[in-house]
This record gives C-alpha cells, sequence and structure tokens, in this order.
C-alpha cells in the first residue's frame, strides 16, 4: 500500500469517527429539546452558542482558522436546532408527518379535503330572516353544500353591529334546513358552544380568536367539525399550533382558513398570502380553504384571488354573499350581491373544469 493510500484509509477512518461523534451530538440535541420543550423553553439560545463557540475556538490550535472553525460549528449548531424542530413537527396530531394521509370532513355530503373544491357561502352577518333566506336559495340553486352566516360578530369598535346572537343561529338554521344546507358559524365564547351545538354543523374560529385557548379547547370536546382561521398577525407555526390544541382535545375534524394577514399594504384589507396554503397542507394533514371576503375586503378581487386559492392547491373558498350589500349591517364593501355570486360561481366551474 501506497503513502498516499495509507494517508488515505486514516482520513476515511477519522470521517467515520467525525459522523459517529456528531450522531452522538445529535442524540444529545434531542434530549436538550425535550426537555426544552417540557419546560417551554425557547430552543435557540444565542448566548449558549456564543459559549460553546468561544470554548471551542480557545482549545483550536489549527491549520484552520477560527472564523473557518465558528463557520464549521455554526452549521452544526444550525442543524441541531433543525432536528430539534423537526422533533417537534413530527410530535403533532395535525402533522403530516404523524398522519400522511389527508383528512376527509363529511358535511353534508360536502366532502372536504377529498381532493375537490368546496365552498363556503353566505352574508358576513345575519341581520333577519329574509335576508338569510335568499342568500340559502342562491347558495342551493349553485348546488352548493354549506351556508355561512354570522350570529355573534367580533369587531374591531364596540359600536358596531355585534350580531343577533343565539336568534342569529336560530335564523340561520330555519333557512338552512328549507334548502338542506349546512351551517357554518362563529362561536366566541366557550360557553355558547353547547347552546351552539343545535344550530350549526361548523363551529367557525375567528381570526381574532386564533389564540383564544378556552375556546380551542372546548371545540376540541365537542364532536363537531371546526373551521380555524389563521389570527391577523400570526405566523403559520402559531397557527398549526391553534389547531393542535383542539385536536389535542379529541376533535380531529379541522379545516384551516387562510383569512389574510396584516401588512402594510392598504390596497386590500389584509394581504392573502396565498403561499400559506401549499405550506399548510405539507406540513398538515387538514384541509385547507382561504377566505377571499376578508382577505381582500373588496368584491372585485373575489373572483381572481379565488381562482388563485384554487390553483394553488386549495381545497375550498369562503367568500361573502348578501341580497343588497349597499345595506348590509357589516363590511357591505366586500360582499357580493346574489347575480355577481352566480357569475363568480360560473366562471369557477369554468376554471375548475379547463383545470382538470
Amino acid at each position: 500500500m501506497s503513502e498516499l493510500d495509507q494517508v488515505r484509509d486514516h482520513l476515511d477512518q477519522v470521517n467515520q469517527d467525525i459522523l459517529k461523534l456528531i450522531n452522538e451530538r445529535a442524540k444529545l440535541v434531542q434530549q436538550i429539546g425535550d426537555i426544552k420543550a417540557k419546560q417551554s423553553i425557547n430552543r435557540f439560545d444565542p448566548v449558549r452558542e456564543r459559549d460553546m463557540l468561544d470554548k471551542i475556538t480557545s482549545s483550536n490550535d489549527g491549520p484552520f482558522e477560527n472564523a473557518t472553525i465558528e463557520h464549521i460549528f455554526k452549521e452544526i449548531f444550525k442543524a441541531s436546532l433543525e432536528l430539534q424542530e423537526d422533533d417537534h413537527r413530527k410530535a403533532l396530531l395535525v402533522s403530516r408527518k404523524k398522519k400522511p394521509e389527508n383528512t376527509v370532513i363529511d358535511i353534508n355530503g360536502a366532502n372536504i379535503g377529498d381532493g375537490s373544491v368546496h365552498f363556503i357561502m353566505g352574508p358576513c352577518a345575519v341581520e333577519g330572516y329574509e335576508q338569510v333566506a335568499s342568500v340559502a336559495k342562491a347558495v342551493k340553486d349553485k348546488g352548493l353544500k354549506l351556508l355561512r352566516g354570522g350570529a355573534f360578530k367580533p369587531r374591531t369598535s364596540p359600536y358596531d353591529f355585534q350580531g343577533l346572537g343565539l336568534e342569529g343561529l336560530q335564523l340561520l338554521k330555519r333557512a338552512a334546513d328549507e334548502h338542506d344546507l349546512a351551517v357554518v358559524s362563529e362561536i366566541v365564547n366557550p360557553a355558547h358552544i353547547e347552546k351552539a351545538l343545535d344550530y350549526v354543523d361548523v363551529i367557525q374560529i375567528g381570526a381574532r380568536n386564533m389564540q383564544n385557548f378556552e375556546l380551542l379547547k372546548a371545540a376540541g370536546d365537542v364532536n363537531k367539525p371546526v373551521l380555524l382561521k389563521r389570527g391577523l398577525s400570526a405566523t403559520i407555526s402559531e397557527f398549526i399550533n391553534a389547531a393542535e390544541y383542539i385536536i389535542s382535545r379529541g376533535n380531529e375534524n379541522i379545516i384551516l382558513c387562510e383569512r389574510g394577514i396584516r401588512t402594510y399594504e392598504k390596497a386590500t384589507r389584509n394581504t392573502l398570502d396565498i403561499s400559506a396554503v401549499p405550506v399548510l397542507k405539507q406540513e398538515t394533514h387538514l384541509p385547507v380553504m382561504v377566505d377571499v371576503t376578508h382577505s381582500t375586503g373588496r368584491r372585485d378581487l373575489l373572483l381572481p384571488t379565488a381562482k388563485a386559492a384554487i390553483a394553488i392547491g386549495a381545497d375550498g373558498v369562503m367568500a361573502e354573499v348578501h341580497p343588497d350589500p349597499a345595506v348590509a349591517l357589516s363590511d357591505s364593501a366586500q360582499q357580493m350581491d346574489i347575480p355577481t355570486f352566480n357569475q363568480f360561481m360560473e366562471e369557477i366551474v369554468d376554471m375548475s373544469n379547463r383545470m382538470k
């Protein structure tokens, strides 16, 4: 064996030793991650990282420069942090790694998450029987299965219309039953969930309540599908963990809804984070819908954003419909009238057919 071959053999053995040590280090990192998770400690500790780097470089006797050593170990630290985060994702019940197949939720014959596009349509707020009944008829005429309507309305201003409460749910349920539709409505108080069970088929948890943890737990304790909207400034990780609160209580029937997030942009009511759809579908096994009404706040943008949602893989679209938006008690600028809704559905169906 030549001198070169001998050195190469030695190098191969060193590589194996390094690999063994790196994997041994990784196991220690996983143990640390478990301990931090139990104690609710942030996984990344910059002070600890700096201290480790200083200890390593103080022992460096070359030939690598300290800057090179720091770069190498920073990459090892980065990989270790990603390993801890990956372990966390594996542990989540909503994680795609925990359950590879899609969750499909049957609501009145609409199998949300089955690969088809589904729609949730209805007025922003229930204002009276005639109003919601006329929308229910239009929704039924288009072959849809799900009717939305707000009975409890958390508003930015305390002086804005807050909804009709339980009476609103009763009116919504009456109109829905007459047209064989399922009811989707927001509940804002954990104490109201039990009362609402007789009137709603899907419990909606709105953006302002995404981290109302008592409400999330209460929704997880009942046997009703939950439509969970992303918070106004919530990260995707926070959104996923909000869903985890629900599923951890035993309720697996969760629909995630991207409804736009708050940014500096003023052209739209919020900024539709369309990329959240594929991220959520990769990270979780839950169906993902897009609320084009609240993300844009503009009825002229509902159709193009709905098309974008469908094109990127959303399981459904939510939008608001009112018989006469000009006199609506809330959010008049963003609701479609019935003729506009009919045109909206025709164009969406045409697009979906061309995509097949």
